[in-house]
């Protein structure tokens, strides 16, 4: 949530004076595929990124409130604005008004006040800040620690409640890494990142005298903060490892988490955290924890004070007064990310509150956006690319029968969602405020926390999402062993009526391929039917895996995103397997598809149905990047830059080849033998 500046609140509200009249909302034009996106004096064989998107690659650079900008990016702004148009109608306080418009409108309403939010200032953090300043021993300093992790801020370690991973019909309490307020322990430890620390110290000390603190106090709490967070740092795992679903799964009793960190008192956290009955949790890094246990009593009381100080005005200073927001976006805005303004006000409460009480948003939403036009063709896909995906499995040369009959088994027990919850979530005891902004935020991440640690040791509730409806995006959840398509996506580019099979089948037909691919890439095919982790591959098709995979590997960790700065090809595999898997997937299920209706196998603007196939997936992925933010995603992003995902499936199927003839000697070409082939 990167802030910006004042000058665009033409429609806020001060308590007690009447709300200004809703603004006129723009509405951006649908981003659709086209062949005016192509620089056709490129040769697909030379450049083939370049010759689907290059024209608008030129003429779309980075909006100056954006750190990226992108297919995605396009669309996710239309939605936003439409959003726009939700939330200025919703919140003016009208007679009758309740439920999700009246939450949505009191909780947008808080947030354009700015008046009252200037003259409060940092007031809405003093008894957070005082209590901190009487903290006198580790007892209390962890019971007010659960406090901070109900209400949404995260320090020392993160937390929450999920399906078991070996036991995924059931909700079950995990801890693992956490703490930093940088975005990766690599900003902490690399060299490649001193002039990032550098400026990190320089943020905390200007929030620090904002506060009211004098210099040389404000630079010695600052490193005071990045001497805790580099120790917490050494201890974390890198994202690589992070990966491995086996190695960060641990559970305990909770007495042998006392005896992996015998100097906290957990029975005291977990109490405070309505945790206080459980019986066992599943820990993700036993070596974090125990570090975060030596740590706590080397270092002296007073510097976690000064830790935990900064962690909750880092938190909230976004939500707070100009002064205070404003230099919160110079450091993770504009230093971290490459982004020279703050995104309008309205835009930054949109994503505050869908952050918070989304699914009431999502009604809105989907009442006005989403016609049930749309998940009719849209199951209509899902079901074609199945049985593609399923006669994959059944005829799969390299797997062995005692290993397919495992997958297809898990297949059969694979579903689906599209659209929109069944059943909304209910806010009602978040108590949302028109007077108090932050408040509603804290209040919001409680209602949420409380009604996750209820749930704890409880049968999971199979018709939860975890992505709101207006979200351009889609995911697989291995612990389900579904896959999950937002309302918020099924739009163009990616999902178009008007358009022909093919322009589909190259874009939400290969999102749809590679969700239902994640569930067999290298860390979904570790799950089995019922969502658990458990091994149920024999030694050898395992092996056969990781050779197929490691060419993937290869290819994509020779790309670089910089000069100098190649993609990590380890850390964003499974992103790659499933895209290789999602277009090879999708071409096969729109040459079944035409082969039904050969009448719709024509030439369009001059190009195959094949050709436009690749073209309308290449054009998806285009985008422009600031280079500070396309350095970070190269070190947090499990995804590839999407310069990369327009062409690095492309190379690897023959059908991309004959569909522009491409040959040997080509720059595009890829010899056989380095192609990768899994599913």
């Amino acid at each position: 949530m990167m802030l910006r500046p004042l000058a665009f609140l033409a429609a806020s509200v001060s308590l007690g004076v009447t709300l200004a009249p809703a603004e006129t909302v723009t509405v951006s034009p649908v981003p659709r595929f086209s062949v005016t996106n192509m620089d056709t004096s490129v040769r697909p064989a030379d450049d083939f990124y370049r010759f689907a998107a290059g024209t608008w690659v030129k003429q779309n650079p980075v909006p100056a409130d954006k750190s990226r900008w992108s297919g995605f990016d396009e669309l996710a702004e239309r939605n936003w604005q439409l959003i726009h148009e939700l939330l200025e109608t919703s919140a003016p306080a009208g007679k009758g008004t309740s439920g999700p418009r009246k939450q949505v409108g009191d909780f947008y309403a808080a947030a354009m006040d700015t008046n009252r939010i200037e003259r409060l200032g940092f007031k809405p953090i003093e008894p957070e800040l005082r209590e901190i300043a009487h903290l006198h021993n580790l007892r209390e300093l962890v019971q007010f620690l659960a406090r901070l992790h109900l209400e949404g801020v995260n320090p020392l370690f993160g937390d929450g409640v999920g399906a078991d991973a070996k036991n995924s019909s059931v909700y079950v309490y995990e801890l693992g890494q956490g703490g930093l307020s940088l975005p990766d322990r690599d900003y902490y430890l690399a060299d490649g990142f001193a002039s990032q620390r550098e400026a990190y110290l320089k943020h905390m000390e200007a929030m620090f005298r904002l506060l009211g603190e004098s210099e040389p106090d404000a630079k010695r709490e600052a490193a005071t903060v990045l001497s805790v967070e580099t120790e917490l740092a050494r201890a974390c795992k890198s994202r690589v490892e992070l990966r491995d679903p086996n190695a960060n799964y641990n559970k305990l009793t909770v007495r042998e988490l006392e005896r992996l960190a015998p100097t906290l008192p957990w029975k005291e956290y977990l109490e405070a955290s309505g945790l206080g009955k459980i019986q066992e949790l599943v820990v993700g890094q036993k070596g974090f924890v125990t570090a975060i246990g030596g740590l706590v009593t080397s270092r002296p009381l007073e510097d976690w004070k000064s830790y935990l100080r900064w962690h909750v005005i880092s938190e909230a200073s976004p939500h707070l007064h100009r002064a205070a927001s404003e230099e919160h976006f110079r450091f993770y805005g504009t230093q971290l990310r490459g982004q020279p303004q703050q995104e309008p006000r309205w835009q930054r409460a949109a994503k505050v509150i869908d952050g918070s009480i989304g699914e009431a948003l999502g009604q809105l939403f989907v009442e006005k956006h989403f016609p049930p036009a749309a998940r009719a063709r849209m199951e209509d896909m899902v079901g074609n690319i199945r049985t593609v995906f399923q006669d994959r499995l059944s005829h799969l040369s390299w797997m062995s029968d005692a290993t397919r009959t495992k997958a297809l088994a898990k297949f059969d027990r694979f579903t689906q969602k599209i659209g929109h919850p069944e059943v909304f979530r209910d806010y009602r005891s978040a108590s949302i405020r028109r007077d108090d902004y932050l408040g509603n935020i804290r209040r919001a991440a409680r209602f949420e926390a409380r009604r996750e640690i209820a749930r704890v040791g409880r049968a999971v509730d199979r018709r939860e999402w975890h992505m709101t409806p207006q979200t351009v995006n889609a995911y697989f959840s291995p612990l389900q062993n579904e896959i999950v398509f937002p309302a918020g996506i099924l739009q163009p580019p990616f999902f178009d009526v008007t358009l022909d099979d093919a322009v589909n089948y190259g874009a939400i037909g290969v999102v749809i391929g590679h969700e239902i691919t994640h569930g067999y890439d290298d860390q979904g095919r570790k799950f089995d039917a019922d969502g658990n982790l458990n091994d149920w591959w024999t030694a050898a098709d395992a092996a056969e895996f990781d050779a197929r995979a490691q060419k993937v590997v290869d290819q994509y960790g020779a790309y670089e995103a910089l000069p100098g700065l190649k993609v990590n090809g380890r850390l964003t595999l499974g992103e790659n397997i499933a895209d290789l898997g999602g277009t090879s997937i999708a071409y096969e299920a729109l040459q079944r598809a035409l082969a039904k209706h050969p009448e719709r196998r024509k030439s369009l603007e001059g190009y195959t149905p094949e050709q436009r196939f690749f073209l309308s997936l290449a054009q998806l992925w285009r985008t422009t990047w600031r280079e500070a933010e396309l350095r970070r995603r190269n070190v947090v992003d499990p995804h590839s830059p999407g310069q990369f995902r327009a062409v690095g499936p492309h190379v690897n199927l023959p059908e991309f080849f004959q569909a522009f003839g491409i040959h040997e000697g080509d720059p595009m070409w890829r010899p056989e033998s380095q192609r990768a082939k899994i599913w």
